[in-house]
């Protein structure tokens, strides 16, 4: 099976590397810092042979050329990435990337930017989402417009809801509390705060998170439940109920 070594980055980002055993391929997904992506690497005695981009933020786009030039490793994005950094192949939703015998989807998941992707490897039940969505949260809409994150995350949502989704930031407990300010009544949120405060307290990750965790307790994916759209007098509407969401999360 495909193995996940998931670490900090930065601040509060989390760095992944994702190993095919068989083939002996590594794949640096985002690239936060590219020298902390070498010592990883090189502690699990791994050599990054692909870079795969979601989007093209400098804090998941900045190691491309530290890792590339060490290891020779092809870059693989959106087309947005070349604002920053030189790509290998332009990607776009539909297309796949391989790594050995395995099959990543490229999704389109565009709204935190307007051409942010996800990687989908069904066979593997686990998708990297970038920013477009965390525990208990998404990410904030620079670029794109609220019909069109709406529509990336009702995509997300429409995994097979074991898929485990590996999110680019810790940002579960400023999301927890923000959640149960706009959702108080939902017992399964409460608990999953629970959850999470425990498990930060114990300086543990909460990354990866459950699709079928985040569809019980993500306000952020539920903008279609009518309790949610009576909360914000948005009726009927998913969008603006989004679009209301996230205006209050960004002043929270």
């Amino acid at each position: 099976m495909l193995r996940v070594h998931v670490f900090p980055c930065r601040s509060d980002n989390y760095g992944f590397l994702l190993h095919d055993p068989d083939s002996g391929g590594t794949v640096a997904i985002d690239t936060p810092d590219g020298e902390a992506y070498l010592r990883e690497a090189s502690t699990m005695r791994w050599t990054i042979t692909q870079i795969w981009n979601t989007h093209w933020h400098p804090d998941h786009t900045g190691g491309n050329g530290v890792i590339a030039a060490a290891t020779g490793a092809a870059v693989a994005g959106p087309p947005e990435i070349t604002r920053v950094a030189p790509v290998d192949r332009v990607i776009r939703a539909g297309d796949t990337l391989a790594l050995g015998s395995w099959t990543a989807q490229v999704l389109d998941v565009g709204g935190h930017t307007r051409e942010h992707v996800a990687f989908h490897i069904e066979a593997a039940a686990m998708a990297f989402v970038g920013d477009s969505l965390f525990p208990l949260g998404c990410g904030r809409m620079f670029e794109g417009t609220a019909d069109q994150f709406w529509t990336s995350l009702e995509r997300l949502r429409a995994l097979p809801p074991a898929t485990q989704l590996y999110c680019g930031h810790e940002y579960a407990q400023s999301n927890a509390r923000f959640a149960l300010s706009v959702d108080p009544d939902n017992a399964a949120l409460r608990a999953r705060s629970a959850d999470i405060a425990e498990k930060r307290r114990r300086g543990e990750p909460t990354v990866p998170t459950s699709l079928d965790r985040e569809r019980a307790t993500n306000p952020f994916l539920r903008c279609d439940d009518p309790a949610m759209q009576e909360r914000w007098g948005t009726a009927g509407d998913p969008v603006r109920t989004f679009a209301a969401l996230r205006a209050a999360k960004d002043a929270f």
